[in-house]
C-alpha cells in the first residue's frame, strides 16, 4: 500500500505519494490527447486498482479532453468511493472554447470556470483548485491584475467550491508575489505547487524549489517520467517512439519541452541503472524524484495495470549517493521553457 504524506506544512490535508493524473482519460478522438485517450471503461480498472493500492489523490483539467476527463473521472470515483475518501484536485485558466472569457484567470472565468468543473465532475466542491498558469501566463488571454485572481480564488474557497488551492508552471517571483497578495489582503494562499520537474529539465532546482521548500509549499510535479522519455519510450530520439503517445501528435509536444542535449544520454543512464536495481526506468526516474526536497506527491499517468504497480513500488526505491550524482552528472542548462511561452 502506498504510504500517505501531508500536502506541504501550510496544510492538513493528507494525500498519498503518487497523484493519478487523469489527462489520458477522457472520451477517445476528443482533445489535444484524443489519439491515446481511454474511454471510461478502459479506465475504470485503473482507477480501481490505484484505489486498492492505496492512491486517492487523483489530478484532473477542465481542458483535459475539453471536459470529458473530467466527466469520466467524477463518474468513476463517485461509483468507487465515498466523497470523504479522495482527494479531487482540477485546474482551470486554460481556453475552453473561442470567446475570450472562456479562459484566464478574471473573476468571470474563476467564478464560471469552478462551477462548470464541479458540474462536470458531479461533486459539491473539489479539494484542490489548481491555476494552470500565473493570472498572466494564459496563451491568448488578457492579462489579468493578480489581486483580482486572487481575491476571485479566495472567494470560490469561502463559499466552500474549494478547499485548497494549487499554482502550476510559473517563475518563482511570480509565484512569491501572488503569495505575497494572498498575504497581504487576507486571502487564501496557495499550498502546493504543481511544476514541471523531472531528470532531464531540472530548471526549478534554480529557484522554485527552493523557495517552495523554505516556505512549507509541497511540491508535485508534472511529467516526471518525461512524457515517456525516462520509460524508454523513445529508443535514443524522438524518431524511435514505441507508444501510441509517443507516435501520435502528442510527440510534437514532447519535442517543444525537452531541448537539452543530453536528454537522451541521460534517459541512458536512467536504463543502465534500473538494470543495477533490477526495476525499470521508470522507476527509477520516479525514485530519484521522490528523494528531492519538497516533492510530496508526482503526477503520474497510466495506461496498464502493471505501470501502476511499478511506480507504486517505486516509492520504496532508495537510491544510493554514488547512483543519484551519476543519474544527474550530464545535465547541463537549458533555456527555461517558461521564457518561451511555454512549459
Amino acid at each position: 500500500m502506498l504510504r500517505t504524506i501531508q500536502l506541504g506544512r501550510n496544510s492538513g490535508l493528507v494525500v498519498s505519494r503518487l497523484c493519478l493524473g487523469t489527462m489520458n482519460f477522457g472520451e477517445p478522438g476528443r482533445g489535444h490527447q484524443g489519439d491515446w485517450t481511454l474511454g471510461i471503461d478502459e479506465a475504470r480498472p485503473l482507477l480501481k486498482a490505484a484505489i486498492e493500492r492505496g492512491l486517492f489523490y487523483f489530478d484532473c483539467a477542465d481542458v483535459y479532453g475539453q471536459g470529458a476527463s473530467e466527466t469520466v473521472v467524477g463518474a468513476l470515483l463517485r461509483e468507487l468511493l465515498p466523497r470523504d475518501r479522495y482527494v479531487l484536485a482540477s485546474k482551470i485558466a486554460m481556453p475552453m472554447g473561442r470567446n475570450p472569457n472562456q479562459g484566464g484567470l478574471s473573476r468571470k472565468h474563476v467564478i464560471e470556470g469552478v462551477d462548470a468543473c464541479l458540474e462536470r465532475l458531479g461533486v459539491d466542491y473539489v479539494d484542490q483548485l489548481v491555476i494552470h498558469r500565473h493570472p498572466q501566463g494564459v496563451p491568448g488571454h488578457a492579462d489579468t491584475p493578480i489581486e483580482e485572481t486572487m481575491e476571485a480564488l479566495h472567494d470560490v474557497v469561502k463559499a466552500g467550491k474549494v478547499l485548497y488551492l494549487g499554482a502550476s508552471s510559473m517563475f518563482a517571483w511570480q509565484f512569491a508575489e501572488l503569495q505575497l497578495t494572498a498575504k497581504m489582503n487576507g486571502w487564501t494562499p496557495f499550498v502546493a505547487m504543481q511544476n514541471h520537474y523531472n531528470l532531464v529539465y531540472r530548471e526549478e532546482e534554480r529557484e522554485m524549489i527552493p523557495y517552495c521548500v523554505k516556505s512549507a509549499v509541497a511540491v508535485t510535479p508534472w511529467s516526471p517520467l518525461a512524457r515517456g522519455i525516462l520509460t524508454g519510450s523513445y529508443q535514443g530520439g524522438f524518431s524511435g517512439g514505441a507508444t501510441a503517445r509517443s507516435k501520435g501528435q502528442d510527440r510534437t509536444r514532447t519535442e517543444s519541452l525537452y531541448r537539452g542535449e543530453a536528454v537522451f544520454d541521460i534517459a541512458a543512464r536512467v536504463i543502465e541503472v534500473a538494470e543495477k536495481y533490477g526495476k525499470t526506468p521508470a522507476q527509477i526516474a520516479l525514485a530519484w524524484l521522490l528523494s528531492k526536497p519538497a516533492v510530496t506527491a508526482p503526477v503520474v499517468g497510466v495506461s496498464r495495470l502493471e505501470q501502476l504497480d511499478q511506480l507504486a513500488a517505486a516509492t520504496e526505491i532508495a537510491l544510493e549517493a554514488a547512483d543519484v550524482d551519476y543519474l544527474e552528472a550530464l545535465y547541463r542548462p537549458v533555456e527555461n521553457l517558461l521564457t518561451l511561452g511555454t512549459s
